[in-house]
């Protein structure tokens, strides 16, 4: 087994760790959990540390587990809210679950044989028939309320400038997670607690749970909360999150997030979000400060974790993309998008509908009287002649062009590109 505390510390993905977690991890091979709400039908790029935290403990030979929290999810997590969390129904819950699984399959090895193969579990299987009586007997007497109100989660939602305060609800969710732990100590022999920095307090009343019941050991461990060099919020973009989930973020666009990133962040993100080794990434920062101006670490960044999540076609789409874009690019290029990425790579550029039926057009015809592109014949003709109009990315050398049916891209699109940057969409429709 690889020293998963070692591997974790070179990458900058340490917070806290509780004494003996280091001794324990070298002496057995140890089964660990981290718990995910279901509050939506996609992971997103804020999930990921913890998913790669659960894929460097499955490469150093330990066993992951993956705690969806139907039943938590139920509650509410306090941790770093402000306000109380709208509570999601069971069938939206379920829903969110399943769509899930099959993200964390892109990251975690669940079906071989191995040993330390990883496992999901959901806390609804055993909180569902917990009857009321029974937890506050069995869970809630272990721990004082003292105890609860020293956490952190606890203290500022109650003493914070909001003053807002904390419902019962909200109270118990460190209760509930603390019998997560417990419940997978006994069943799954799970040793291990992970998570973010801001579910310390959280995990470590797990740990006091397993202690006072069973007079055990639990360890804890936590990374850091992702920041931006700039002081932003990581993984938040004008548009929201940015999305596992291609539905909601194109692969286009979550490559475009991560080849958009600062040189700062790139050199801390390539070490947290890839699975190159420390010599690959020394390396490819090395070249990257000998030429900052090729953004070569934020190319290798975005290829690398694109491929992980949407696979290497996407990545070849999403590399082409952003050559048409930036004027490299050729029709051949063009070519190879499918609709979704154009439309993704070109969204908010001016679109302009025109009936299928007139087409075969005039380029003149169509770019100054079916569409506004030009405000006139002449300007068309001019940008025509000196050599600065572009159709499909292939340059118009004559006045006297034609624009045909077997032009559209798609079927149904032009891209007309005026000078460099300047781009429009043709989109046929019919009437």
């Amino acid at each position: 087994m690889n020293n998963f505390i070692e591997e974790l510390k070179w990458r900058g993905m340490l917070h806290d760790v509780m004494p003996g977690t280091e001794e324990l991890l070298k002496r057995e091979k140890t089964t660990a959990y981290i718990g995910f709400d279901p509050t939506a039908d996609s992971l997103h790029i804020g999930h990921l540390t913890t998913v790669m935290m659960l894929k460097h403990f499955q490469l150093c030979g330990h066993k992951p587990i993956v705690l969806v929290g139907g039943a938590t999810g139920m509650i509410g997590d306090p941790s770093g809210k402000s306000a109380e969390r709208n509570l999601l129904d069971e069938p939206t819950l379920r829903h969110n679950q399943e769509a899930i699984k099959k993200q964390f399959a892109l990251f975690l090895d669940f079906d071989s044989q191995a040993p330390n193969a990883a496992e999901m579990v959901n806390n609804y299987d055993w909180m569902k028939d917990y009857r009321f009586l029974d937890f506050t007997r069995d869970v809630g007497k272990h721990i004082t309320v003292n105890y609860m109100m020293s956490k952190d989660s606890v203290k500022k939602r109650i003493t914070g400038e909001e003053r807002e305060g904390m419902s019962f609800t909200e109270f118990t969710y460190q209760l509930v997670q603390g019998y997560d732990y417990l419940y997978l100590y006994e069943h799954k022999n799970c040793k291990l607690q992970m998570g973010g920095s801001d579910q310390w307090g959280n995990i470590t009343t797990g740990t006091e749970l397993i202690r006072r019941k069973t007079g055990g050991e639990g360890y804890a461990l936590t990374c850091p909360l992702i920041t931006k060099a700039d002081g932003g919020k990581f993984g938040k973009t004008e548009q929201g999150n940015v999305w596992i989930d291609p539905r909601y973020t194109s692969p286009y666009a979550f490559y475009q997030f991560w080849l958009n990133t600062s040189d700062d962040d790139a050199q801390k993100y390539i070490k947290i979000f890839t699975l190159l080794s420390k010599t690959e990434i020394e390396k490819a920062i090395t070249q990257h400060l000998d030429a900052p101006h090729e953004r070569t670490l934020q190319k290798l960044l975005a290829k690398e974790i694109t491929t992980m999540v949407h696979g290497s076609e996407e990545v070849k789409k999403a590399e082409n993309a952003t050559f048409i874009l930036f004027g490299q690019g050729t029709s051949d290029m063009l070519r190879t998008l499918d609709e979704a990425t154009f439309l993704s790579v070109f969204d908010g550029v001016p679109l302009f509908e025109v009936d299928g039926a007139r087409l075969p057009l005039d380029i003149i015809e169509l770019l100054a009287v079916e569409t506004s592109i030009f405000p006139s014949k002449g300007e068309c003709r001019k940008m025509i002649q000196g050599g600065g109009l572009s159709l499909n990315k292939e340059i118009i050398t004559t006045t006297d062009l034609l624009v045909e049916r077997s032009m559209l891209f798609q079927d149904k699109y032009l891209l007309i590109q005026k000078g460099k940057k300047n781009y429009f969409i043709i989109k046929t429709i019919t009437l």
